[in-house]
């Protein structure tokens, strides 16, 4: 059956700040762009030209630099923090869990990086609905994949890529058995999403709910 999940390796350094999965939309944003400009002069030319930047906005790919000390998690995804709660995570742990979720508008980077280094111990894709990304139900209802990592320790922090309302396609870059490093590139979510991650009790949490978050760099738990 087939599905919106991609898999594909993890993309070394680019040379362009640009995530690959963007390179035919952009140029089809471009081409449109030009076709705009032609049939509807200066006015559609800058629309064009508008939609064309907020699609390479979109896809842009900033080299990220997470903190030096490995005992700190990083979020996994640009954007506004909107809930942290205790839960319990009976899917994947099945385990008291601190759940933070964050919420990623269109504007903001949509590349997703690892929490933390080790192992990835299993993915879980499922094809669901597609409620806007901030409502609680999108955590359980909405098309996600799931992937749980295991540190040197056997520590193990699950975190979920969910599509929105506007995103229909999940992208992962990592399988069962690979091992990965913290602040590297996981996988991306096209257009508008969200990321729940799962911290279990032996992780403190350093953030709250409204603040923003930066993918590979901004500290959201540490081991304890």
């Amino acid at each position: 059956m087939e599905t919106n999940l991609a898999y594909s390796p993890a993309p070394s350094s680019p040379r362009f700040p640009i995530a690959r999965e963007g390179y035919r939309l952009i140029a089809a944003a471009f081409g449109f762009g030009i076709l705009l400009w032609v049939l509807g002069g200066t006015l559609g030319a800058a629309a064009g030209a508008v939609l064309f930047g907020l699609v390479l906005n979109f896809f842009r790919d900033p080299e990220r630099i997470p903190p030096a000390d490995e005992r700190l998690i990083v979020a996994p995804a640009d954007g506004r923090v909107i809930t942290v709660a205790p839960v319990r995570e009976d899917r994947f742990l099945k385990a008291d869990a601190t759940k933070v979720s964050i919420f990623m508008s269109p504007l903001n980077v949509h590349v997703n990086r690892n929490p933390v280094s080790g192992t990835v111990v299993s993915t879980h894709y499922n094809h669901g609905k597609y409620f806007r990304a901030f409502a609680e139900k999108a955590s359980l209802d909405n098309e996600q994949n799931a992937i749980v990592i295991a540190d040197e320790r056997g520590r193990r922090i699950c975190f979920v890529q969910i599509a929105g309302f506007i995103a229909r396609r999940i992208v992962c870059y990592v399988q069962p058995g690979m091992r990965v490093g913290r602040g590297q590139r996981c996988g991306i979510i096209k257009f508008g999403s969200r990321l729940d991650v799962y911290l279990p009790p032996e992780a403190s949490i350093r953030v709250q709910v409204g603040d923003r978050t930066t993918a590979g760099e901004t500290v959201i738990g540490a081991w304890q």
